[in-house]
């Protein structure tokens, strides 16, 4: 599956959305990736988490870790295929940045480490998660994502970053929005509100 296979395939089950979308960051786009209409799909899911199995064929590791909530579905899913045990970063309180491993998981030591997760845009989750696994005896050896939009710029150090797909994203901020010139409606992600166009 090629990155454009991927992007079809998300089109295709209705997860690659075009419209007018509120993102996290206030700024508005005229796409968006809803990843839970891939995650809800399993037979899809599975295909999409074969492909981190090939991305990452030639890395060994032991245990494949994910953050909640969309990398603990590819997480589990990857090292399911693998035949691996997974292991989940979880926030330590509501609304906070900080993620442990919890739940009685217990890593040998040495243990090599693949960290999955579903879209890149900043890192910030890659990131909680490679912090809360200092404490263990692990080396993380890879991260992979579903798709990244960050245009390549987040790195995470030594370990090799692969995403399965790259997507670039236009956004604009309200008062410059050509959806919000048409008076197109304006949707929040992850919600059923539509909002009036600013």
């Amino acid at each position: 599956m090629t990155q454009t296979d991927l992007m079809t395939e998300l089109k295709d089950i209705g997860a690659l959305k075009t419209g007018h979308f509120l993102l996290a960051s206030g700024r508005h786009s005229d796409v968006y990736l809803e990843k839970f209409d891939l995650l809800r799909n399993p037979v899809a899911t599975e295909r999409v988490c074969s492909r981190f199995v090939e991305a990452f064929r030639d890395v060994a590791f032991d245990v494949v870790v994910g953050p909640t909530t969309g990398g603990i579905l590819l997480a589990f899913e990857t090292a399911r295929q693998m035949r691996l045990p997974a292991a989940y970063a979880e926030r330590v309180s509501a609304g906070g940045d900080a993620r442990e491993i919890r739940r009685s998981t217990v890593f040998p030591e040495g243990s090599r480490v693949l960290v999955l997760d579903d879209i890149l845009t900043t890192g910030g989750s890659v990131r909680e998660t490679l912090v809360a696994l200092e404490v263990h005896p692990v080396v993380v050896v890879g991260i992979g994502v579903l798709v990244d939009r960050s245009g390549g710029a987040v790195t995470f150090g030594e370990a090799p970053l692969r995403p399965l797909a790259q997507q670039n994203v236009e956004s604009w901020e309200p008062a410059d929005c050509p959806m919000c010139q048409r008076d197109e409606p304006l949707v929040k992600p992850g919600t059923t509100v539509t909002q009036p166009a600013s």
